[in-house]
């Protein structure tokens, strides 16, 4: 194997392109990536670069000599526009094709938008450098800022906007933000949380589109009939895939590049971070997690198999993620969702603290917590990684 394309130049492209070096491949190594930038860190932006606490050059995950010592053909600024198996080229928005023997895509993805705000100034989503440093130059004391989705990347902005002072008002569909990722328990609390810091939160909110006036945004109208006027509005209510681009090239896409568990989407072609929905054999599911800590292990692990294919490992993580808002860390092993049950472990809101376990069937798949000691979540996860059953941990609790 001499030619190897990577197709995403994030935290999951290059940390397969440094372990593929480290493991000892010489070939030509391509990193394409659609953004100008060398690769740099996505969650400060909606947290230490709003706070002003980072500037920008700090972001970078990797020195520019770093990078040029990974003896890399790295072709920034030029996104791929398609993928030819057959012929084993990848097509280049400069009219370009380059050559492999194998690729990697980690495409990441991108914000989803709201209909009709892509010329409103004022209207922001948070993934790209660009965008963090434009929302940012927008909050100082007094704003109106309306956040559309109250997931992470909503809660974090409303957390850092508040404490610069900014009037906040977060809409969330759903009856509880957050619910759907980490339970109804934990959803209260963190909704309790940003309602004690002055966040107004509307929950079971249906927004009916942004109004504008003279090419500014104006304020969010709600479907029963309700308007919110808004200096500024944050669109934060998910992302898609960036799959477009392999139209026609014969990969299965659902949600994701569907990759089976070792993370190959077909025969030389595998998928890393946020972009591959990979079939994880520890919880028996097909998964797509977009948080940094899993696109590093999973370019880590497609390295290897890409260089060890007849000694190929299942790619069988326990997922981890972490938020910061406020005061508190939130952090989570395993998988939440479509959990059976949530059982709260501890919980102090005075003290800000929260443990909670998941039950799926009847094992134990995932644990969060807010507040507590990293060991001890950690000593959780061993728990999750050793399917652990969930009436060993009933019983450890009660025993407690």
């Amino acid at each position: 194997m001499n030619r190897i394309v990577i197709v995403g130049a994030s935290a999951g492209g290059l940390a397969t392109a440094e372990a593929l070096r480290r493991m000892g491949y010489e070939g030509v190594l391509t990193l394409i990536g659609a953004e100008e930038h060398l690769p740099y860190d996505r969650p400060p932006l909606s947290k230490q670069i709003l706070t002003g606490e980072w500037k920008q050059d700090r972001l970078p995950l990797r020195r520019p000599a770093d990078i040029d010592a990974l003896g890399l053909d790295l072709r920034l600024g030029t996104a791929a526009t398609g993928l030819d198996q057959a012929g084993q080229t990848v097509a280049l928005a400069d009219g370009t094709r380059v050559p492999y023997d194998a690729v990697v895509i980690a495409t990441g993805v991108r914000p989803r938008r709201l209909p009709g705000t892509e010329d409103l100034a004022g209207v922001h989503t948070l993934r790209t450098l660009e965008n963090a440093l434009s929302f940012k130059a927008r909050l100082r004391p007094g704003q109106r800022l309306v956040i559309v989705g109250a997931g992470f990347i909503g809660a974090e902005a409303a957390a850092v906007a508040r404490g610069l002072g900014v009037e906040i008002t977060v809409l969330e569909a759903a009856p509880l933000p957050m619910a759907q990722a980490v339970g109804e328990q934990a959803g209260e609390f963190l909704a309790q949380v940003h309602r004690d810091h002055g966040v107004l939160l509307r929950t079971g909110a249906q927004v009916a589109g942004i109004l504008g006036a003279q090419g500014e945004v104006t304020g969010v109208a709600l479907a029963d009939g309700t308007v919110l006027p808004a200096d500024d509005v944050l669109v934060a209510i998910g992302s898609l895939p960036n799959t477009e681009w392999l139209d026609g090239s014969g990969l299965k896409v659902d949600n994701g590049l569907v990759c089976d568990e070792f993370s190959a989407a077909a025969p030389g072609v595998y998928g890393v971070g946020d972009v591959a929905r990979w079939h994880n054999p520890l919880f028996g599911t097909a998964m797509r997690i977009e948080h940094r800590t899993n696109a590093a292990e999973q370019g880590m692990a497609v390295a290897r198999n890409l260089l060890s294919p007849d000694a190929r490992r299942p790619f069988a993580p326990v997922p981890y993620f972490w938020s910061d808002q406020y005061d508190m860390k939130i952090q989570a092993y395993g998988n939440l969702r479509a959990h059976d049950e949530a059982l709260v472990m501890e919980h102090d809101p005075a003290m800000r603290r929260l443990l909670v376990a998941y039950r799926t069937g009847d094992r134990l798949v995932g644990a969060l917590a807010v507040g507590l000691p990293p060991k001890i979540l950690r000593a959780w996860r061993a728990l999750i990684a050793s399917r652990t059953a969930w009436e060993t941990v009933v019983s450890d609790a009660a025993a407690a």
